[in-house]
């Protein structure tokens, strides 16, 4: 009998430490730290496609959750790599910088930013577009003059949308709401394309580069069965040759 129950025991602490690491784990990821991965180079040079982050997701707060009160809550600022729902879809995740904050005034003068009518340095953005190319409205100068007819006929964004929040040229962000933008300025669809963050979309903010793995994006687009197989071949086979230890564990500023 006594060894029958210390089966019994053993077999039984062994479910108990199954179940408290299976809730620590769904605690983690829902409270503290998520990982996504960089699909598009919307925020080259600091992040590339590829790259596998861990997201802080306590550090601004559980949106209104009752253990608010005692996490160590920092405020969204601006320069933080954010991470969040896109607001059309809320499927998606989208990874950019927070640029305009509740209240902010903001335009775009020859790409050339300007938050509250001082021009802003940003040591972290790019600029690819070739020279000479054309000028966007709103890559370049933002936001647009308005549209004397404006007609918008559905669909989940609209072009016209700054409209609305616009004031003596600039674009006035609403309370509870952010403005983001992708550090590679010529190839980011961010707010001046869609519209604002609301604060409840915010996930957490980008902490650390765990992994990098050299691909590109369309890559990531693929997703039938076949594709699957030859993205977990190449990984097996070129995992040492393309993985980019050089950014392992790289602090995301």
């Amino acid at each position: 009998m006594a060894e029958a129950t210390f089966k019994k025991s053993t077999a039984r602490e062994y479910f108990e430490s199954l179940v408290i690491t299976v809730i620590l784990a769904l605690f983690g990821t829902t409270f503290i730290v998520q990982a996504f991965k960089i699909p598009t180079p919307s925020m080259e040079d600091n992040l590339l496609v590829g790259d596998h982050l861990l997201v802080n997701k306590f550090v601004f707060g559980a949106r209104g959750s009752i253990i608010d009160k005692i996490l160590p809550l920092k405020d969204i600022k601006r320069g933080n790599v954010i991470v969040f729902k896109y607001p059309k879809d809320l499927t998606k995740h989208y990874v950019k910088r927070a640029i305009g904050l509740p209240g902010d005034r903001l335009k775009i003068v020859d790409k050339q930013l300007f938050v509250n009518d001082v021009p802003l340095s940003e040591p972290y953005k790019i600029h690819k577009s070739p020279p000479g190319s054309y000028a966007d409205a709103f890559r370049d100068f933002f936001p647009p003059k308005p549209h004397p007819g404006r007609v918008f006929r559905g669909g989940d964004e609209d072009p016209y949308w700054y409209e609305d929040y616009t004031k003596n040229g600039e674009i006035v962000v609403p309370p509870n709401h952010y403005f983001a933008m992708g550090d590679n300025r010529d190839n980011s669809a961010d707010s001046r394309y869609w519209g604002f963050v609301p604060r409840e979309l915010i996930v957490g903010k980008g902490l650390i580069i765990y992994w990098s793995y050299e691909t590109d994006s369309d890559e990531y687009r693929r997703t039938d069965v076949v594709d699957r197989v030859q993205q977990i071949t190449d990984l097996v086979t070129n995992f040492f040759a393309k993985t980019r230890w050089s950014r392992s564990f790289k602090i995301i500023r």
